[in-house]
């Protein structure tokens, strides 16, 4: 054996070894711990290398804020932006980033799907629910009458998960839901219209392009509706990001990827913003199946105009406020939208109060109709109804009555009742013993729940024990009160 106690091939390995190394110059690889920085720690050559390369970049970096914030303050501005804003620039995007859309194949499913889809919405909207807009003219001049190449993007609050297709079927006439390629391309989280092939093709047949979720303005989703913006089409956002959490009552604050989609465009899109409110009782959070007989009002707002935030491409700070832009045009599509939502609001509470002020009022209608047709003469009351303002053959009987019997009548007669209007007739002697309104409410409650005719009613109480009691214990006081005679 070999010395050292190793076994015999083992040392003519490394005889071997060494005479290769020799032979063709190779250093000899050691693979221990050779290096020790100032602190006293270890580490690799590789290391080492690696840990003065990241120094470098943090510290050019450093270098780097430091320079842009001394030229901000050199040219006076009047806000420092902060180091995060080095991290926007504008991404210039082609018209086609993913071709999968535009194939064939699929052009040929969203002529199918498109219309087939867009009509059965708007059937469904217009026909099962009630649906009422409030400026549809302005997104049908942007949409038919826009500069060819002219981009348009819309924007609105996002309440139910049908919002889009239902609200933009509604929107539009049918003639134009028939071209597919005019429609509108609108984004969707992968998590939830792409997570198996079928989902996928159904979707990217009706104009759905994927995003994911947290992976910013910069992902390849935001690089492909940009991409149609480019090419001139039509792309609906929802600023928000996602659904209300408070089924619609407010809008969240809009992500600053709807800014991005408006100042990065190679044409500044026409930006038309709309707002809807009753989507949450037609699709409620929860349900897979769309209810009928509901109400939906929207209201489209005009075009937001952002000439002002256009800046030249040649500056070099660009690169430095191009978050600032993004955040600019990001704050005045949502503060649109909250004015949006403020109208269309206050529309909702007037149509509502209108429709409880309708209600009342057929309900008193009905309550004076089964007042007339009571037989008073059956209960012994007469047939005459006084009026609360009196008609002259009134006027002229009263005249001629002795003064004692006027005084008589002056004294008992009844507080005004501010439910009952003046155009309704009473009997005299309910003015006086019995609350009018009380009276007509409780005829027509029992009507509708009982379901009974009136003259069934009038039978079995003039047949009752109580009631004919009562009738002649005053037909025998002599001559009742309620006689004017």
């Amino acid at each position: 054996m070999a010395a050292g106690g190793g076994a015999p091939w083992a040392e003519g390995a490394r005889v071997v070894g060494t005479q290769i190394r020799n032979r063709f110059r190779v250093a000899p690889v050691d693979r221990r711990w050779l290096w020790r920085g100032a602190d006293g720690r270890v580490a690799t050559e590789a290391v080492r290398r690696w840990s003065d390369r990241v120094r470098d970049l943090l510290q050019r970096d450093r270098a780097a804020d430091q320079s842009s914030a001394s030229t901000e303050t050199s040219n006076g501005a009047a806000a420092k932006p902060s180091s995060s804003a080095l991290r926007f620039y504008r991404k210039k995007v082609g018209k086609e980033v993913d071709g999968i859309e535009d194939s064939v194949i699929f052009r040929s499913l969203q002529a199918l799907a498109v219309p087939l889809i867009g009509n059965a919405c708007y059937v469904f909207m217009h026909g099962l629910n009630s649906v009422q807009i409030y400026g549809a003219e302005k997104l049908h001049h942007a949409l038919q009458e826009r500069p060819k190449g002219k981009p348009l993007l819309t924007v609105s609050n996002h309440v139910a998960a049908m919002d889009d297709p239902f609200v933009i079927a509604s929107l539009l006439p049918p003639s134009v839901l028939l071209e597919a390629q005019k429609l509108r391309w609108t984004l969707c989280a992968t998590d939830r219209c792409f997570t198996n092939p079928v989902l996928s093709t159904f979707f990217r047949s009706v104009k759905v392009l994927p995003v994911s979720r947290g992976d910013g303005i910069y992902q390849k989703g935001m690089d492909m509706a940009l991409s149609k913006l480019n090419s001139g089409g039509w792309v609906h956002i929802f600023p928000e990001g996602s659904r209300s959490r408070d089924g619609g009552k407010t809008i969240a604050p809009a992500k600053r990827g709807v800014g991005r989609l408006v100042m990065d465009a190679d044409s500044l899109p026409v930006v038309v913003p709309f707002v809807h409110t009753g989507m949450q009782d037609i699709m409620p959070v929860g349900k897979r199946l769309p209810r009928a007989g509901k109400k939906v009002i929207v209201v489209v707002g005009d075009p937001i105009n952002f000439d002002d935030l256009i800046i030249d491409d040649s500056d070099d700070t660009e690169h430095v406020s191009r978050g600032i832009l993004y955040d600019k045009a990001t704050q005045r599509i949502g503060q649109r939208l909250q004015e949006l939502k403020v109208e269309v609001d206050r529309l909702a509470e007037e149509q509502q109060s209108e429709l409880q002020n309708h209600h009342m009022h057929n309900v008193n209608d009905a309550g004076y109709l089964l007042w007339q047709q009571v037989d008073w003469e059956g209960f012994g009351i007469g047939s005459s109804m006084s009026l609360s303002e009196p008609s002259v053959v009134q006027v002229q009987s009263k005249e001629a009555e002795p003064e004692p019997h006027l005084e008589s009548e002056q004294s008992v007669s009844p507080a005004p009742s501010a439910a009952i209007s003046y155009d309704v007739a009473i009997p005299h002697w309910f003015q006086r013993h019995v609350d009018p309104s009380e009276l007509m409410g409780f005829a027509v409650r029992g009507l509708i729940k009982n379901g009974k005719f009136l003259e069934e009613g009038y039978r079995e109480l003039r047949e009752s024990a109580t009631m004919n009691s009562w009738w002649w214990s005053q037909a025998n006081n002599g001559v009742p009160r309620w006689s004017t005679a």
